[in-house]
């Protein structure tokens, strides 16, 4: 569990914040869901569009890596740190 203080999906508070409720609607659609990450973030919604920009620049752009690659370093690192998602 989180130690940082979050507005879950469909309560009131991200209800009544229609830029919170826009990045999370976004990320259902895009994902299915709300990962963890996302809601981590949720009260700078601002901080969290960048946050999901700079990681899909880096993961789906044209490089050298293949994207499985990439997606395969970065559960490495996660594990490696410690970071559970």
């Amino acid at each position: 569990m989180a130690h940082i203080r979050q507005i879950l999906p469909g309560s009131p508070e991200a209800a009544a914040d229609p830029d919170l409720r826009q990045v999370y609607d976004q990320a259902v659609r895009r994902a299915g869901r709300v990962w963890n990450i996302v809601r981590l973030t949720s009260l700078g919604p601002r901080a969290t569009r960048a946050s999901l920009a700079l990681y899909q620049e880096v993961m789906l752009s044209p490089g050298v890596l293949p994207r499985r690659v990439r997606e395969t370093l970065a559960v490495v690192v996660s594990q490696a740190n410690g970071c559970a998602y």
